[in-house]
């Protein structure tokens, strides 16, 4: 399990140039925010200019804000403006639970990933002399970081999500694992099984289809390779609500993607009958299919395993002795969810265990492989 910070009451959209404070009330929970953070932790605030050129970004010194417990969440907190402001200026709001600029971002290449709440950055906040109505902002953003070797700087990239309950535009804790996996898998950093060495092969090779920032995270290390591939396709996933922010951020991480390798967001709905219409529209043959906390809903797994099972046969016509290997990346809210791997066999996948990302505490992110039996028709 993960924690992150975020705002229960999020900064406005607008503040005045006046030395008043902005009023938040920060929240340290779970991905689903259902279970709250039960030790003190400080929280720790900065203030990012926003610059059209990172050469010219300014970020202040972080100072400590709050300490955080679980008996005060619902406390307002009072943050003092960034000192030198200036009229029409947007600036970031940054919660993090460190001192340093590194505590500022997420490291994907951390072994130790979560061992303290993920920080956070609102949506920009200008700074006016005239007077406004306030506005709640509805967006943050997290700050991921990929470390190659023998580089000084990191690869940076940026996620944007909702500031409302709507959760299927939110991270969950299984995208975060699934994509520090894929990085250490990358970089060399996990234990290199056989099953292993074909899901990097499959996952750095030509086609892919993923979702979210996990897709986004595949595009980046695919342009990261000695000879980065320019073949293929990443296709990344959704219901057609989520398409939006989920192409923004796409969008936002354009300049790191090798040409031929930024991800394409279609719709994909399981429970849709004509499924062939919607993945004909995107994709001509898929070498690995990769999945992240879809596990949610039991009730769901009918149509999801009819789904794969669709892409399955879809990919075998194409290519009969190759079919897709499936790549999953699971964190167990119910027992019951454990039925997929069953329901999985019924249709030939055989799924089998190759990593664990711990979190902070409580029920690790599970990585699994599934390859696909030659005979499933």
């Amino acid at each position: 399990m993960f924690y992150y910070i975020s705002f229960l009451r999020p900064p406005p959209t607008q503040a005045a140039l006046s030395g008043e404070p902005i009023h938040i009330t920060p929240q340290i929970a779970n991905d689903l925010r259902t279970e709250y953070y039960t030790d003190v932790q400080d929280i720790f605030y900065s203030w990012a200019l926003q610059s059209p050129t990172p050469s010219s970004s300014v970020i202040t010194k972080p100072v400590k804000l709050t300490s955080w417990r679980a008996s005060t969440m619902y406390k307002e907190i009072p943050v003092p403006p960034p000192r030198n402001a200036c009229n029409g200026e947007y600036w970031r709001l940054i919660l993090s639970s460190g001192t340093s600029r590194k505590d500022q971002v997420l490291s994907l290449n951390d072994e130790n990933l979560g061992h303290r709440p993920f920080p956070v950055l609102s949506d920009p906040i200008l700074f006016s002399t005239r007077p406004s109505k306030v506005v709640k902002q509805e967006r943050i953003r997290r700050s991921y970081a990929l470390t190659e070797t023998n580089k000084d700087h990191p690869t940076i990239f940026h996620i944007i999500e909702q500031t409302s309950f709507d959760l299927d535009k939110k991270i969950w804790d299984s995208g975060i694992g699934l994509s520090s996996w894929l990085v250490q898998l990358h970089f060399g950093m996990v234990s290199n099984t056989a099953l292993v060495s074909k899901a990097k092969n499959a996952l750095f090779a030509s086609k892919c289809a993923g979702t979210g920032i996990v897709a986004i995270v595949l595009g980046i290390l695919r342009g990261l390779l000695d000879s980065p591939v320019s073949s293929g396709k990443i296709i990344t996933t959704d219901l057609p609500s989520a398409l939006p922010l989920l192409q923004s951020n796409i969008n936002s991480s354009r300049s790191l993607y090798h040409p031929g390798n930024a991800p394409e967001g279609a719709v994909l709905d399981w429970d849709e009958p004509d499924i062939s219409t919607q993945v004909a529209s995107f994709v001509s043959g898929i070498d690995v299919i990769v999945m992240a906390d879809v596990t949610y809903n039991t009730a769901s797994f009918p149509a999801l395993i009819g789904t794969l099972s669709w892409l399955i046969r879809f990919s075998m016509n194409i290519a009969p002795t190759k079919p897709p290997l499936i790549i999953l990346g699971y964190k167990e809210r119910d027992v019951a969810e454990r039925t997929l791997w069953e329901m999985a066999e019924k249709i030939g996948i055989r799924f089998e265990e190759v990593a664990q990302v711990p979190g902070a505490e409580g029920t690790p992110v599970e990585v699994w492989v599934g390859t696909v039996s030659v005979n499933t028709q």
